[in-house]
């Protein structure tokens, strides 16, 4: 056991190393019950918990919480209920001929106690969707979730209390400073979820004690346009992709690069289709409201910005007044803007899309790979010999063809970023495998043949050394 100073988070964590030692390997049926257990705690109190992130940004659509947040992690839980037997079952891996007739397997094992650090934006998925694979693999679970959403922490902790011992699942609230103390932790494995800025911070905390972590991270998602894409198509997928969760989104399409001749007819599109998904806001049910008014403040100097640099700014919702207090911004498309304005530098987070005309796809391909590895990345278009050199020539976490976001809703589909953007990969039997240790065994058999290569070495050794040597 690692000692620590004695505190509510020292000692949460210890009492969770301490049933961890107590039990080293649950049983299926164990683990089965636990993840019961959370998806009761989903059936239950889905209207409260949509209810308490409604209140953290002011006005949440209740349908994107049901269909992003709730309806993700209940498919988790199903779709690792469905499978955990094999995954917790011993692998067999071929021997190595030369150690015949020996056997090898892969014995998947819990890692310990697992740390979660999860965002605002999508406050339900993102603390649970992680703890469902943790628990799945037979791990003990601390959940530090984000202060920026403090009603939705309060009720998740409150409702893991009632359903998990706190050394089972525990929920840990607090401040920027807990956070802090919270990432310290000599956890087993650390899943931190935020912008890549914290994230460099996570991982230099986490080194202290070697500490795994799995970074899911953040950047500029870039869409490409094909010259034959259906446009009204491609601009409709963009619109609700971009518009969810009022862009608040880690995988929102972050700007579009289009052929050149093909700009405006998109951007109309665009509009267009913004407008048919949200004929209203400020009294609209379904558009969410920015989470509060520091990033309604950031996303508001990025517009500022970039328009007194000669941007254009479209609204999608031209003449449509701000219904004051609700913090529901409107959707705009900017056009001419450079690449060293900060809505072209930051992650926008928000729902402002910069369209930005290109020569033809190599030079969108170009203009993707001279800029940091993105969280995900999105084509457009029917020629499938463009797509797979979009997927061949550029490297991004994800890829969804044809349409938005939908990889991260795939349990088949490993989720993680690459470079900046992240490290590491969960979701479905891919988070299993993250947060277990995949421990080797080598089981030598009783007429091993080891003994012919050991001193001292004569001729016998010779020979069979030179047959192996003219079998590799």
């Amino acid at each position: 056991m690692t000692p620590l100073p004695t505190s509510p988070l020292s000692s949460a964590f210890q009492a969770q190393q301490q049933a961890y030692a107590r039990e080293r390997h649950p049983s299926l049926a164990q683990r089965l019950e636990r993840l019961e257990r959370l998806r009761q705690l989903l059936s239950e109190h889905e209207d409260a918990l949509a209810d308490a992130i409604s209140a953290d940004f002011g006005h949440r659509s209740r349908h994107e919480t049901v269909i992003a947040e709730v309806f993700i992690v209940r498919a988790a839980i199903a779709h690792a209920r469905r499978h955990l037997r094999r995954w917790m079952a011993r692998r067999r891996v071929a021997t190595a001929f030369h150690s015949l007739p020996a056997a090898s397997w892969v014995q998947p094992q819990p890692l310990g106690v697992v740390g979660i650090v999860s965002p605002w934006n999508y406050p339900l998925q993102l603390a649970l969707a992680p703890a469902v694979e943790a628990l799945a693999a037979g791990n003990r679970v601390m959940i530090k979730p984000s202060e920026l959403t403090p009603r939705f922490s309060d009720l998740l902790a409150e409702l893991i209390g009632r359903r998990f011992a706190a050394d089972e699942c525990t929920v840990i609230t607090g401040d920027a400073e807990t956070a802090k103390a919270f990432v310290s932790l000599p956890f087993d494995h650390l899943l931190f979820t935020g912008s890549t800025a914290v994230g460099r911070q996570v991982a230099l905390a986490a080194a202290n004690h070697l500490t795994p972590v799995t970074l899911e991270l953040g950047g500029k998602s870039p869409t490409i346009i094909n010259p034959d894409a259906d446009l009204q198509d491609a601009a409709r997928k963009i619109a609700a992709g971009k518009l969810l969760n009022a862009g608040q989104t880690c995988i929102a399409p972050d700007y579009v690069l289009v052929p050149a001749e093909l700009r405006d007819a998109f951007v109309d599109a665009y509009a267009a289709a913004a407008r048919r998904l949200y004929p209203s806001l400020a009294g609209n049910p379904d558009y969410t409201s920015i989470v509060n008014e520091r990033h309604h403040a950031r996303l508001q100097g990025l517009l500022d910005e970039a328009q007194a640099r000669g941007a254009r700014l479209l609204p999608t919702h031209a003449g449509e007044a701000a219904q004051a207090g609700t913090r529901k911004m409107t959707p705009v498309v900017l056009l001419d803007v450079q690449d060293d304005m900060r809505v072209m530098q930051e992650e926008i987070f928000g729902p402002l899309l910069p369209v930005l005309a290109v020569r033809d796809l190599d030079a969108a391909i170009d203009y993707v790979n001279a800029h940091p590895r993105p969280l995900a990345l999105y084509w457009f278009g029917r020629n499938p010999a463009d797509r797979d050199r979009v997927l061949q020539q550029t490297l991004s976490g994800g890829v969804t063809v044809n349409d938005t976001l939908l990889h991260v809703a795939q349990d088949n589909l490993p989720f993680g970023g690459v470079g900046p953007s992240g490290q590491g990969a969960y979701h479905g039997r891919a988070g299993f495998d993250r947060l277990s240790h995949l421990r080797p065994v080598f089981s030598q058999s009783r007429f091993a043949g080891t003994r012919l290569l050991q001193p001292p070495y004569g001729a016998l050794a010779k020979r069979v050394l030179g047959l192996l040597k003219r079998l590799v």
